[in-house]
């Protein structure tokens, strides 16, 4: 019997990934309908819904889904959601289908789900800048010049104004999980497969820690934490798309690997990765994080400094005051169950001679080494020093192995908020 939380919705895990001879047989069917390109973020939110991962959900949002989930954070059926899930197709696609037909969902020549068409409706530019208004656009500096800055600087606001004029709408039949049970064996991790794992191990409070950048000392110092106050932490880090300037997937685990093999206890800690792309939605996103990691079974998500941000679009905490803000629906199961585990800007002290926070350390910032994510890749880009403390050796040889053999370096930006700081 689990102990574990139980799946977002109230209907249990919503999978639509289809196997064995219906698989066959929609893969043959497939074959002759209409083809609709999708893009690598509408990709990871198919096998989302395929492998129970964005339940309750079991296709791309209609326009009133759409709506609701802007403006309320709420399914049109009072169930919490907090960022759209939808896919955008061009006008001619949108005239060359029917409502009530089946299309074939393709990218890169692999078809990846068949959806039967339910509604498609225009996205105007009002539209489009409605949903980065109200999803993407935070309390944080840049976002009181958010239209002169935004549709440049942040990644999140530029995918949705560059998405097609149209939205297409209706339940998905998915055919593949891609390459992602291939490219990451024993990392990429289905719920029903990570809570299986956990089940063994007897867990019931889990800590997720989210992680889109290498892991340093500041994330070690949180999964340590969460380690002391749960039955165990799940390490669990995004292979989907970045932005450019992100460290790729395949760099971050092998990171990962090293720091869990000579820091970690093993029995209280599992690497596991999942198939989305960044929005990069700040404090919605962090919502997001911790709605799709109750269905993998964690009922606590690690909340830190800025977590999900980009540039000083979002305050430092704002994604922990978000939790505080969220709508709480009456029905247990529309509810969401995943809690923030909030912990303070984690740094390391000179004069504490360890790891510590603005909770614990007295000290002045001169005797602090600020860890980032963003300093360490901007560090590491460049070829200059990096401090003592801020990441394990073991690590930063494999960082700098990756940039060494990169061709062509990327401007990476630093948030005034962290330069302040002293980082």
């Amino acid at each position: 019997m689990t102990k574990l939380v139980s799946p977002h919705g109230g209907k249990g895990l919503v999978c639509c990934l289809l196997e064995g001879a219906a698989l066959e047989a929609e893969k043959k069917k497939a074959a002759g309908l209409k083809k609709i390109e999708i893009s690598s973020r509408a990709k990871g939110d198919l096998i989302m819904m395929g492998i129970g991962g964005f339940s309750p959900l079991s296709g791309f949002m209609k326009k009133v889904d759409w709506k609701s989930v802007c403006e309320k954070m709420l399914l049109s059926d009072g169930t919490f959601w907090p960022v759209p899930v939808t896919l955008d197709i061009s006008a001619a696609d949108a005239k060359a289908v029917k409502t009530g037909e089946e299309v074939a969902l393709v990218r890169n020549d692999e078809v990846m789900a068949i959806m039967k068409v339910e509604e498609v409706y225009e996205m105007t530019e009002t539209d489009k800048k409605q949903e980065c208004e109200l999803v993407f656009k935070g309390e944080g500096p840049d976002s009181k010049k958010f239209w002169e800055v935004a549709p440049n600087d942040h990644p999140g606001v530029k995918m949705v104004l560059e998405q097609k004029e149209y939205n297409i709408a209706g339940q998905v039949k998915v055919l593949s999980q891609g390459d992602f049970p291939t490219k990451f064996p024993g990392i990429y991790k289905t719920p029903v497969e990570l809570r299986a794992e956990m089940d063994q191990r007897g867990w019931q409070k889990v800590a997720a820690l989210q992680l889109r950048n290498p892991m340093h000392r500041s994330h070690e110092y949180l999964a340590k934490i969460a380690v002391e106050v749960c039955d165990g932490v799940v390490i669990h880090s995004l292979v989907g798309s970045l932005k450019p300037g992100d460290i790729p997937a395949e760099v971050r685990v092998r990171c990962i690997d090293t720091l869990v093999d000579k820091y970690f206890v093993k029995a209280n800690v599992i690497q596991a990765g999942y198939p989305l792309d960044m929005r990069y939605a700040g404090p919605r996103e962090a919502l997001l994080h911790a709605t799709f990691r109750q269905n993998y079974g964690v009922n606590n998500l690690i909340v830190g400094r800025d977590h999900a941000g980009v540039g000083d679009f979002y305050g430092m905490f704002e994604a922990q005051e978000i939790f505080r803000k969220m709508p709480k629906p009456a029905e247990a199961g529309k509810r969401l169950l995943c809690h923030p585990l909030n912990i303070d800007w984690t740094f390391y002290c000179v004069k504490c001679d360890g790891m510590a926070s603005m909770r614990t350390c007295s000290h002045g910032k001169e005797d602090r080494v600020i860890l980032s994510g963003t300093k360490l890749r901007k560090m590491l880009s460049e070829g200059t020093e990096v401090p003592n403390h801020f990441g394990r050796e073991e690590v930063l040889v494999i960082l700098r192995e990756y940039y060494s053999s990169l061709t062509e370096k990327i401007e990476i930006k630093m948030q005034n908020a962290a330069v302040g700081a002293g980082m």
